[in-house]
């Protein structure tokens, strides 16, 4: 009974949103002009609810794969919902005919990579992944509410 202690005692500092906000950095390509973004907004650009960029730029949202623990947690933080529960947006999306998802890429290199040769991407990467060639992108939480 003592060792499951702990156990929960990790499992829930696991899902605070404190610890999930380090799991993770967005990155948008080294030419895009923003410093930081609204988590809504971050999300809005991930499920192609936005497609354009301020200056006009198209958007080129990539995520990693769904087994991917830094997606979990960029997903639980930024889009308030589970990577399943995003799996489902995009069948729906699918289904309907509006969009398909973003490119699901294996590493945190390939998502790089890709946001650094796109000049309207967005993506994110783990927290201590090197990220040469790109620009990191603060991640602002509003208050619930506004």
């Amino acid at each position: 009974m003592t060792k499951a202690l702990p156990a929960l005692v990790l499992a829930s500092l696991l899902v605070s949103p404190a610890v999930l906000a380090q799991g993770y950095q967005v990155i948008v390509h080294a030419g895009n002009p923003v410093e930081s973004l609204d988590a809504s907004d971050i999300s809005d650009y991930l499920l192609k609810k936005r497609s354009k960029w301020p200056d006009g730029t198209s958007v080129a949202p990539v995520d990693l794969a769904d087994d991917s623990k830094v997606r979990e947690a960029f997903s639980l933080d930024v889009h308030k919902r589970s990577t399943d529960k995003i799996t489902l947006y995009w069948q729906r999306q699918i289904f309907s005919g509006r969009d398909v998802p973003p490119p699901k890429l294996a590493t945190d290199a390939d998502v790089v990579s890709y946001v650094a040769s796109h000049r309207g991407a967005i993506g994110y990467v783990s927290a201590n992944a090197r990220a040469a060639g790109v620009k990191k992108v603060e991640v602002v939480h509003s208050p619930e509410g506004e």
